[in-house]
């Protein structure tokens, strides 16, 4: 093979074809989710991002004790800061506990920061935190870049929900 030529993807330098990379699935554990920002807004898109979190707020997640409504998400300074959740005290801390409403800094590409800070200015969209989980060993936050809906659209999606919750009772 010459040196000029290119390898064909999944092929090594000897002509040989490789075993593809896999990454190993994590197991997604489930701590909060913001049902309230489904029925408020229509999310567009959705980003996993990580948090910067300290001792007692991680031992308080792992009590599942903490709340994403009224949350939302806020670029300055060309970060991403979550504002107004609430990860409740840790019961058994002392005098190194957190504050439970704390502003508290995600991790996210600053070229990803970008972008979602270009769609913010552009269109009346806004960042809400959609659920809180932990990905293996880390907290992990998707957050939802999405448009808040009108009375009639809160009205309509109501409606669906109930024309489908009917058509399952029939088929049962």
């Amino acid at each position: 093979m010459n040196k000029k030529e290119k390898t064909v993807k999944g092929e090594n330098s000897k002509g040989n074809i490789s075993a593809p990379v896999q990454q190993k699935q994590r197991k997604e554990t489930l701590i909060a989710l913001n049902k309230k920002a489904y029925h408020d807004y229509a999310v567009l898109d959705k980003y996993e991002t990580g948090i910067v979190l300290h001792g007692t707020e991680v031992k308080s997640l792992r009590e599942h004790k903490a709340s994403l409504v009224d949350s939302y998400a806020r670029i300055k300074n060309a970060e991403i800061w979550l504002l107004n959740a609430n990860i409740a005290v840790y019961k058994h801390g002392t005098f190194t506990n957190h504050k439970p409403t704390s502003s508290r800094k995600l991790l996210m590409k600053r070229s990803e920061i970008r972008k979602i800070g270009n769609k913010l200015k552009d269109k009346s969209l806004t960042l809400i935190p959609l659920k809180l989980y932990f990905s293996g060993p880390f907290v992990k936050v998707e957050l939802g870049l999405a448009k808040g809906k009108k009375h009639y659209d809160k009205r309509e999606s109501i409606k669906r929900a109930d024309i489908q919750r009917q058509l399952k009772r029939v088929k049962v």
